[in-house]
């Protein structure tokens, strides 16, 4: 009798088994995908998980205000609070300087009360006998924030970031500032990848590398445009054997149309801030919370890596919030009620009760 053979589809992948990392800040995702943390709880799950290991993210600029900065910031304070290697180019002349605007992560104490606050907040959308739903699963909630902790911190924007997190040789920072060409920044990034491989899928370690500013006027390559192009295409390259994620930041206003769409098409993670004009009283009266509004945050693409499945958002444009003036919060823009009553903010008129005519309805 013929043994059995097993059919093996040509369209299945095989994925060898890979253990979850033991190491803290990564974190399994779905088709042996891992995730890093972007250092802002919010846009973790805006992501589906956080930043892909081995991806690398683009953030467009804008240039009438440095919202960016407090992504870059909050991305660059995750990784030296969990041990990870950090890789900071920037065209200013002393980079090491930015290190001491760091956040800090915030303190047990301060937890609790934002948690307190986040309650108090729900308590006032949410009507009263739904409560009771909340109260039964805020000790799950509490069971799980530990481990939660240890993928994604809170971070205060008010505390500057303890010293020894960010001294000794765990971060690398490279001025690009006055620098005629990219290769000397491409063989730091290099090098420095050189130290996370991914061959059997072990987490040992792994690194960040964050770029301010690629093509800023500073640098004396700014005008070449087709350099940078080919220095991003080879650092994209190198990310995906390696066990790190890079974040580039760019203002697009100093770059032609056809390469800002090239860089754009270059980028696994594609996201792109913007200021709130001052006092502008029609977005005011449009969107609630609008005077807690410091910026929009654009999500224009997500990394697909190891499926071909696209992942659909309920939404692209979120608000920019400083709670407390001390923590990044990233919310869904809510539209506020037409006729400035505390009631839903759809009208009225689409429902059969809330028709204005007294005779028969007409479908």
């Amino acid at each position: 009798m013929a043994a059995t053979k097993t059919r093996i589809s040509s369209f299945s992948r095989n994925i060898s088994a890979v253990s979850a990392p033991q190491l803290p800040g990564i974190k399994c995702g779905p088709n042996g995908t891992f995730f890093v943390s972007s250092g802002i709880p919010d846009l973790d799950k805006i992501l589906g998980g956080g930043f892909t290991l081995g991806s690398l993210v683009m953030i467009m600029e804008d240039a009438e205000a440095p919202h960016h900065m407090l992504l870059l910031r909050n991305f660059m304070s995750q990784g030296l609070v969990q041990n990870q290697l950090l890789l900071y180019a920037s065209p200013a002349k002393d980079p090491r300087g930015f290190l001491g605007t760091l956040p800090c992560p915030s303190s047990s104490k301060d937890d609790k009360s934002r948690n307190h606050d986040t309650e108090q907040e729900k308590g006032l959308r949410i009507a009263w006998q739904y409560k009771k739903y909340f109260s039964e699963n805020q000790q799950n909630i509490d069971g799980h924030r530990d481990s939660k902790q240890e993928f994604c911190n809170d971070f205060d924007l008010r505390k500057p970031l303890e010293r020894h997190f960010y001294s000794g040789q765990r971060v690398d920072c490279v001025s690009i500032k006055d620098s005629p060409n990219l290769t000397a920044l491409h063989d730091r990034c290099a090098t420095f990848l050189a130290q996370f491989p991914r061959n059997d899928g072990s987490f040992s370690c792994m690194g960040r590398i964050a770029i301010q500013a690629l093509c800023a006027p500073q640098c004396e390559y700014s005008d070449t445009d087709w350099d940078m192009l080919s220095f991003i295409r080879s650092l994209k390259s190198m990310l995906r054997s390696a066990n790190a994620v890079a974040v580039i930041t760019f203002p697009p206003s100093l770059l032609s149309p056809s390469f800002c769409k090239r860089w754009q098409h270059m980028a696994d993670v594609l996201l792109s801030v913007k200021a709130i004009p001052d006092e502008d009283r029609e977005l005011g009266k449009l969107l609630t919370g609008y005077q807690d509004m410091v910026g929009f945050l654009n999500v224009h693409k997500i990394a697909r890596i190891n499926t071909q499945v696209p992942m659909i958002l309920e939404a692209t444009t979120f608000s920019i919030k400083l709670q407390k003036r001390r923590f990044l919060v990233l919310e869904c823009l809510n539209q506020a009620p037409i006729d400035g009553s505390s009631g839903t903010s759809y009208g009225t008129s689409g429902g059969c009760s809330g028709s204005s005519k007294s005779g028969a309805l007409d479908f």
